[in-house]
């Protein structure tokens, strides 16, 4: 196991899988278009299984990992879907094995020379791998203020380094496969009640910080405030996050 894994979510696993909000459909089906084959797919960092099990769909297999046992244990389980503990560097998977690797909202975690060595190393030749992530979400324009100085002011210092590579769209990540020519805009969006945005900005890893170091839960504060704006609290509202997307051929 990788001494570098920084475990962020395993302490509410069970919170992450029902509050995170689900990847777009579209965004799958445009992936396995792009591979040659559909025999493997592999789900770096699969966390709850979101990704894993809209890849179930168009992969004969799809093997899941995460280094999280916890993440893996809330997991939902699914005929074609083999999930195992294991870290992004180091996979267990066989070589030259797999059609698709996917890493979604966790590219930031990684060691990232070791884990693009271990994608050349169990990726098929021409295979493809895609890595996205997403920053804030967008509601209203009298909620999203409140969200902003949650994050920017509120939990700041909080927040882990590596946060700083989703707020640039992973985009001065260095990427050492062959892009795709042209990407389709993917966002991913939800229609949430406001108990199940509140859920939501509990599992971000900012937030269970700052409350194993002061015991204060600024969810709770902010909720007494959306709570005015949102009018109805069971009132679904659409909410939408633009996803960032990076895209490459595997030589």
């Amino acid at each position: 196991m990788n001494n570098r894994f920084k475990d962020h979510f395993s302490k509410d696993s069970t919170a992450y899988s029902q509050y995170r909000p689900g990847y777009p459909p579209d965004l799958f089906e445009y992936l396995a278009s792009l591979t040659k084959t559909r025999h493997i797919a592999w789900d770096c960092a699969t966390g709850s299984g979101q990704a894993a099990y809209q890849l179930a769909g168009y992969y004969d297999r799809v093997i899941a990992t995460d280094a999280s046992s916890s993440q893996i244990a809330a997991t939902t389980s699914h005929d074609n879907i083999d999930y195992r503990v294991a870290t992004a560097e180091q996979s267990g998977i066989d070589d030259a094995s797999v059609d698709l690797v996917t890493v979604a909202q966790a590219l930031h975690w990684f060691d990232l020379k070791a884990f693009f060595d271990e994608v050349r190393r169990v990726v098929k030749p021409g295979g493809v791998i895609a890595v996205w992530s997403y920053n804030l979400l967008k509601i209203a324009p009298g909620i999203d203020p409140v969200i902003d100085r949650l994050y920017h002011d509120t939990l700041q210092g909080y927040w882990p380094e590596e946060r700083e590579r989703v707020e640039r769209g992973y985009g001065d990540i260095p990427f050492p496969f062959t892009p795709v020519s042209t990407m389709p805009v993917f966002s991913m969006t939800a229609d949430w009640s406001l108990p199940h945005l509140l859920g939501y900005l509990g599992t971000w890893s900012a937030v269970q910080r700052m409350i194993q170091e002061t015991g204060h839960n600024p969810v709770e504060q902010i909720g007494q405030a959306l709570t005015r704006i949102w009018g109805d609290p069971d009132k679904p509202r659409p909410v939408a996050w633009p996803l960032s997307i990076r895209v490459g051929y595997n030589p």
